[in-house]
């Protein structure tokens, strides 16, 4: 299952996380291994920051991706502060030794930040000319972001917006969504599972149980259910990993979608960007 950029480039609609992987040596292992097996399952969109343990996470998932590099979708972040030409060449040149790379595939603007949108544009545009990164868009911008991004000259050349969605975090849906949606813009959504809170709603596990699904599966179900949505799923587990991987064979129904918005109801009213 693939979505598009922008652009219209295909890329895997379910990726990994790695926010606070990398940051204890005794679970480095498996982390690597949960990133590899990931990479075999299909979940071949990787996604990091330079802020994820001061880039101990870019580190590892170097590691992870070393000789398979083709076979993945590199996603990293640049710190708003960094944003600016001078700064944001010098971070993505630190991201991209961490990393062991030569190009990053799509490089994020990691929140709004005090640095004009305009050169924060002009630097992921060079970037691009110099061959260190394929892709650029942002992280955490709402609607009223997304709008001055578009008047900042080269603004609409974005490729995607990653904000934090799920079923209990639907904001996005009353404004944001739509406005990406109408420029072809997806949203890649982190926290699927809102940090394990999804999983313990008595009504989602309720809900999977009566579906033969694991709560989890049919939290990312829904997502992946989503038109113009990448899930982006965390886990330094490969059990965990399989599950989460399990549930892009198990689209879920009209009904069964209709079952969950009684569940987890979309936005009354315009909502507050959620942020984590």
């Amino acid at each position: 299952m693939d979505r598009t950029l922008a652009c219209g480039e295909s890329v895997p609609a379910l990726g990994q996380g790695t926010w606070n992987i990398g940051d204890d040596p005794a679970a480095r292992a498996e982390e690597i291994a949960t990133i590899r097996e990931g990479v075999d399952l299909g979940l071949a969109l990787v996604d990091t920051a330079e802020m994820y343990g001061d880039g101990r996470s870019e580190q590892l998932v170097g590691e992870a991706i070393r000789g398979r590099r083709d076979e993945v979708f590199l996603v990293s972040k640049v710190y708003p502060h960094n944003a600016s030409r001078e700064a944001m060449r010098q971070s993505c040149e630190a991201s991209l030794r961490r990393l062991r790379v030569d190009t990053i595939d799509l490089y994020l603007l990691h929140w709004p930040g005090p640095v004009p949108l305009a050169e924060t544009v002009d630097a992921f545009e060079a970037l691009k000319r110099a061959g260190k990164i394929r892709h650029w868009g942002v992280s955490n911008f709402d609607t009223e972001a997304m709008q001055s991004l578009w008047r900042a000259p080269g603004g609409s050349g974005a490729q995607a917006n990653q904000v934090l969605y799920n079923l209990g975090e639907r904001g996005i849906e009353w404004d944001l969504q739509p406005w990406l949606r109408e420029r072809g813009l997806p949203v890649m959504a982190y926290s699927p599972l809102d940090q394990g809170r999804l999983l313990r709603k008595r009504a989602l596990a309720a809900f999977a149980k009566a579906h033969g699904l694991m709560p989890a599966q049919a939290a990312i179900a829904w997502l992946l259910a989503q038109d113009g949505v990448i899930a982006i799923a965390k886990t330094a587990s490969r059990v965990r990993l399989r599950a989460n991987a399990a549930a892009l064979a198990r689209p879920l129904s009209a009904a069964q979608l209709q079952e969950l918005d009684r569940i987890f109801p979309p936005p009354a009213g315009p909502t507050p960007l959620a942020m984590l």
